[in-house]
């Protein structure tokens, strides 16, 4: 289901980054079925790319490459305070997550499959070689 950029932009950062979650953890898993593994060498690989440490260096590898409006997307989502303290990440680390889920699901709603998959094809070149 997509939306006008308009009726996204009025979603809080915390529902953007609520969709932006699935979308990013649905990615890293549709790639990661193509390796034909065992399930729990799948999970814990897709563990790995969805934690807030991965997303981190996910950022890192597009943040150089996203527009204006992107950027703009993401630092709404990363200053973002949500009250929780994360369990596993710096504060740092969880609020630069909360910006790259809140991206994804901007440009999920926003139906733009075309670049998400290319700023996705990005992170995963560079996911992909250690696994």
């Amino acid at each position: 289901m997509y939306y006008s950029k308009e009726k996204v932009k009025l979603l809080s950062p915390s529902s953007l980054s609520f969709v932006g979650d699935a979308v990013f953890g649905l990615l890293v898993r549709e790639r990661l079925a193509e390796i034909n593994r065992p399930s729990g060498q799948l999970h814990s690989a897709s563990v790995s790319f969805v934690s807030a440490g991965g997303q981190v260096k996910a950022y890192e590898l597009i943040k150089d490459m996203l527009t204006e409006e992107e950027t703009a997307v993401f630092k709404r989502g990363r200053n973002f305070h949500t009250g929780r303290s994360p369990k596993n990440a710096s504060h740092g680390d969880y609020h630069i997550a909360t910006g790259v889920e809140t991206l994804f699901g901007y440009l999920h709603l926003c139906g733009e499959t075309e670049r998400l998959n290319q700023l996705f094809s990005l992170i995963w070149e560079d996911f992909s070689a250690t696994i």
